[in-house]
C-alpha cells in the first residue's frame, strides 16, 4: 500500500480529522540516516505529523517546519513538509540505542527528553507563522497535542504510531482530530468516548488499519472523505544548490579549503546525500568570485 494522508469531516460538520499511513517514508528515513529503532520512533512519529499538519496548508506550495528541541540523547528532529504531500527530515544522533519499557515498547520519550516544540509555517505571506509549546512527555503524540491546544488554540488529539524491528519498519502512520469552534458538547462528547475506546494506534497501524478505517472509527461510519494526497520523501537540496552555496562562502574560506583539503564535501542534514568538489571545481569558483569583484 502506497503512503498516503486523508482529511475527513463529521457528519455534522464539527469535527475535522485527519489519518496517515507513513510506513515507506518513515524507511525512506531510516535507510538515508540509517536510524537505530529509537531514534526511527521518533523521527516516523514526527514526519507522520508534518504529513498531517501538511494538509492544513491551504496552497501546495506553502510547507511547513517542524523543531522537536529536546535534552534527550537524540538531539533535535527537524522536518520539512508542504501542501502537495513532500516530506524530509533528519534527527541528530541517529545511533542513539535507546531504552525498551515494558513489552519491548521503545522509550522514545527518554530519548527526545524536554524542551520545545517549534512550529513555523510558510504560506506566502511577508512573515511566517510561528508557534511554540512546551514538550510535555517525549513521546510526541501527547506533545502535539498540546502544541495544537495550546499554541493553535484548537481541542484536538493526535495518536502516532512506528512500529520497527531493526532496520525494517513493519509500518507507521497516525492520526489528528480537532473540534471545530461551532461544535457542541454532544459532539465533543461523543469524541472523547470514542478516543477512549480506541486502541494503542500502535497496535492498530500492527493491525493493518487504514486510514479511511481509522477515521470512522474517530468519527463515525457516515464521515466525509474530503482530500487524499499521497506522500514522498523528497528533498529540495541539488548539486547546483550546494554549488551556489560554497560560492557564497566567499574567496577567503574557498582558498582555505583548497590549501588545507584541497576539495570539499557537502552533506545534506536532510537527505544524507553528499557532493564532492575537487580543486579544479573550487579553483574555478575561486576565478568566478575573483573576476565578480574585479567587474
Amino acid at each position: 500500500m502506497s503512503d498516503y494522508a486523508i482529511r475527513a469531516i463529521s457528519k455534522n460538520k464539527q469535527i475535522r480529522a485527519f489519518a496517515a499511513t507513513t510506513r515507506h517514508l518513515v524507511q525512506e528515513l531510516q535507510s538515508r540516516h540509517q536510524t537505530l529503532p529509537v531514534a526511527s520512533a521518533a523521527l516516523g512519529r514526527t514526519a507522520t505529523m508534518g504529513t498531517m499538519l501538511g494538509l492544513t496548508l491551504k496552497e501546495q506550495n506553502h510547507k511547513l517546519t517542524i523543531t522537536v528541541d529536546g535534552d534527550g540523547p537524540l538531539g533535535k528532529i527537524v522536518v520539512d513538509a508542504n501542501g502537495q504531500g513532500d516530506v524530509r527530515g533528519y534527527v541528530d544522533n541517529p545511533a542513539v540505542m535507546g531504552n525498551a519499557l515494558e513489552s519491548y515498547k521503545l522509550n522514545v520519550g527518554e530519548a527526545v527528553g524536554k524542551g520545545t516544540i517549534y512550529v513555523v509555517k510558510d504560506l506566502g505571506l511577508r512573515e511566517p507563522y510561528r508557534g511554540t509549546s512546551p514538550i510535555v512527555s517525549g513521546e510526541l503524540g501527547d506533545d502535539f497535542t498540546y502544541y495544537l491546544v495550546s499554541s493553535d488554540q484548537v481541542p484536538s488529539s493526535v495518536g502516532l504510531g512506528v512500529n520497527v524491528k531493526k532496520e525494517e519498519i513493519l509500518s507507521a502512520g497516525g492520526y489528528m482530530v480537532q473540534v471545530m469552534p461551532e461544535a457542541d458538547e454532544d459532539s465533543v462528547q461523543q469524541l472523547e468516548e470514542r478516543i477512549s475506546q480506541i486502541e494503542s494506534i500502535s497496535e492498530l497501524l500492527k493491525a493493518g488499519i487504514t486510514p479511511e478505517e481509522l477515521l470512522y472509527k474517530l468519527l463515525g461510519e457516515d464521515a466525509e472523505i474530503l482530500e487524499k494526497h499521497y506522500l514522498r520523501f523528497a528533498c529540495k537540496c541539488s548539486r547546483e544548490r550546494t554549488h551556489q552555496m560554497l560560492r557564497s562562502l566567499g574567496k577567503d574560506e574557498i582558498t582555505g579549503i583548497l590549501k588545507e583539503l584541497g576539495e570539499a564535501e557537502v552533506v545534506c542534514h536532510f537527505c544524507n546525500e553528499k557532493y564532492q568538489f575537487d580543486v579544479h571545481e573550487l579553483e574555478q569558483m575561486l576565478f568566478e568570485i575573483k573576476r565578480m569583484e574585479a567587474n
